[in-house]
């Protein structure tokens, strides 16, 4: 069985608070953009992971495919090994969560192959336990996240009638690092409110708290949006934090740009 996990971008984020748990509240958009991963299962004797395209960092098992059959395995004992297939696509590290999208759609995947009969409210659940961007792969529609990124409120938001160009220079942003760079914002703006504005009002209010400190460390990630902005983007952000960039256009008008050859280009027409 054979499924597409899917990359998202973050619509503003805004970083509200440290909490209790070390954890910080914000406030974002997840909207979800056909860059894909393949992934496939086999039943198997043992289990299995083999992973092709961009190379994974870290042991196969702290994978979040093979965690998320861990996770499923506690409360199905006879869950079947797998042989599990990987080729990545989405890059790593970049803030398009790809690697929340495999461990969320494996849980659907062996839902599926193995006749679980778990409700979406259970996956959600099984998501959560695997990463705070992983419930957000089970709904894979545009929603308003708080709390840490596990509250999620589906909105209606269509971006269909335009092109997005998407930009990943190979810098690797610690996430960590990045929010010990962050503070709480200022802004009292509704990131709902905002977000039903026209694309074309977005760039002087839809904001992304880690821009300043990561790129301030990063400028080959200012110059990336600042090109963005010159070939005609009506919209430009970075991705969570980083270091992937999007540029949202006219449909069917991106542009040809010229970027160093270790960056990778994803057009979205």
């Amino acid at each position: 069985m054979i499924s597409f996990p899917n990359c998202k971008i973050n619509l503003g984020l805004r970083i509200l608070g440290k909490r209790g748990d070390g954890y910080h509240n914000l406030a974002t958009v997840f909207y979800p953009l056909p860059v894909r991963d393949v992934l496939e299962i086999v039943k198997s004797t043992v289990n299995e992971l083999t992973v092709t395209g961009t190379p994974v960092a870290g042991p196969p098992e702290k994978n979040l495919c093979l965690k998320a059959w861990e996770l499923l395995r506690q409360d199905f004992p006879d869950l079947s090994p797998v042989n599990v297939q990987l080729h990545k696509n989405i890059p790593m590290g970049a803030g398009l969560g790809g690697g929340s999208a495999d461990g969320a759609f494996m849980l659907k995947l062996l839902n599926d192959k193995f006749h679980l009969q778990l409700s979406q409210e259970q996956l959600l659940q099984y998501a959560l336990q695997l990463g705070s961007d992983c419930p957000f792969f089970i709904y894979n529609k545009p929603c308003l996240a708080t709390g840490r990124g596990e509250l999620l409120k589906p909105i209606e938001l269509n971006l269909g009638n335009y092109s997005f160009l998407l930009v990943h220079p190979g810098i690797h942003v610690n996430t960590a690092w990045a929010f010990s760079q962050v503070s709480a914002s200022g802004g009292t703006d509704s990131l709902e409110e905002i977000i039903t504005l026209p694309v074309e009002q977005w760039k002087d209010v839809l904001k992304n708290d880690f821009e300043a400190p990561v790129m301030s460390h990063h400028p080959a990630l200012q110059e990336i949006k600042d090109q963005l902005y010159a070939n005609g983007a009506i919209y430009a952000s970075m991705s969570g934090s980083g270091s992937c960039l999007y540029g949202i256009f006219q449909k069917k008008q991106l542009p040809e740009i010229r970027w160093p050859s270790t960056y990778r280009e994803f057009k979205l027409s």
